[in-house]
């Protein structure tokens, strides 16, 4: 299983070019996986499919991308690539942070399919080195220091990665249902009217700040309140001189 998980396509080299090949390039086909994704799901990929949009057979991709898994490795670091991370010194550490938070979240929402993916294989493309090249240097120039830099990093991963987890698996639960989010919360009233009588405190604060009725301003408020209070912890703990 450790031999699977580092078996990674950025650890090898690319397959030449041979005479004869088809005149597909990987950037093409990765382009074109990352749509159907996007439109299908994990679940609607097959090498077999992705031919037949490219107007080419399952063969041909592989000249290009030996596995599906390889080709997913190389998707999910295409969708790392538009996120982008702020240079030392092009703003301060904390808005620096708070795009880079912005960005994942957003890219995630855009590409949900991609929550599963992450941690099964080592992200080592040039999309992921370069976002943890920059998050290193500016976290470094900011004052912190050692595994410190990585504490920070994997906060604010997990805020953002958090945040559109629920928010997709939301989404995705609506879609099936074939009907939007705010019509399926107004349905979700009387349920939660009904379980909630037991639990007074709820029942109130629920009633008095509708949080329901309009649940996208709420997923996006609820991130952001969460982004800066992480962000008030960080800068105060430095502040103060970082305390155990």
């Amino acid at each position: 299983m450790a031999e699977l998980f580092f078996d990674s396509v950025w650890l090898r080299p690319p397959t030449r070019k041979r005479a004869g090949q088809p005149t597909l390039d990987r950037a093409q086909i990765v382009r074109a996986a990352l749509a159907m994704l996007d439109e299908e799901g994990l679940a609607g990929l097959s090498m077999r499919r992705l031919g037949t949009r490219l107007g080419a057979g399952a063969t041909s991709l592989y000249w290009h991308v030996a596995t599906k898994d390889d080709l997913l490795e190389l998707v999910v670091d295409e969708v790392l690539g538009e996120i982008y991370v702020p240079e030392p010194g092009d703003t301060h550490w904390r808005m620096a942070l708070s795009v880079m938070a912005n960005g994942m979240r957003a890219a995630f929402l855009r590409h949900p399919w991609v929550l599963g993916l992450f941690g099964t294989k080592p992200t080592l493309g040039p999309n992921a080195m370069r976002m943890g090249e920059r998050s290193v240097a500016l976290l470094t120039e900011a004052g912190f220091s050692g595994l410190e830099v990585s504490h920070v990093s994997s906060m604010i991963h997990a805020h953002a990665l958090g945040s559109a987890t629920t928010q997709a698996a939301v989404v995705t639960a609506t879609k099936r249902a074939g009907m939007p989010v705010e019509e399926m919360a107004e349905q979700l009233k009387p349920l939660l009217d009904r379980v909630s009588a037991d639990s007074p405190n709820y029942d109130r604060w629920r009633k008095e700040n509708a949080t329901l009725d309009d649940p996208e301003r709420m997923w996006t408020e609820a991130f952001a309140f969460g982004l800066e209070r992480l962000l008030d912890g960080l800068e105060s703990w430095l502040a103060a001189g970082k305390p155990a």
